[in-house]
């Protein structure tokens, strides 16, 4: 079992930056990786990062990569998604999961609106 509370939303003009946090509770020693996904108005729910709790590697899908990071702090057991540059097609609910080997990302935050206006 894991819990995952996010925050950090809200609303940004484009071009500006937003800082998402995800705690991660329960348990925590089984997640092999994290990650971001984000759903907008319409769409299918769609990934944007993850980074491995151990090793940090990091993963990007191509519209987001240089204007996101994605990082881990294990001792607090978060992981956080920092935004910049943030454009009008970045508008959607983000996700934070959590990866257990055998189990994909089987585990997701409550969602948390990131909107960009122009």
């Amino acid at each position: 079992q894991v819990q995952l509370v996010e925050s950090g939303g809200g609303l940004v003009q484009a071009g500006g930056s937003l800082r998402l946090s995800c705690a991660a509770s329960g348990r925590t020693f089984s997640i092999y990786a994290m990650a971001w996904f984000r759903q907008a108005p319409g769409k299918e729910r769609g990934f944007v990062a993850s980074i491995t709790r151990s090793a940090g590697i990091t993963n990007y899908t191509n519209s987001v990569k240089d204007r996101f990071t994605i990082s881990r702090d294990n001792a607090k057991n978060a992981v956080y998604l920092q935004m910049n540059s943030l454009k009008p097609e970045d508008t959607a609910v983000y996700y934070c999961a959590a990866l257990r080997p055998g189990e994909g990302y089987g585990y997701w935050g409550q969602g948390t609106q990131v909107t960009v206006s122009s």
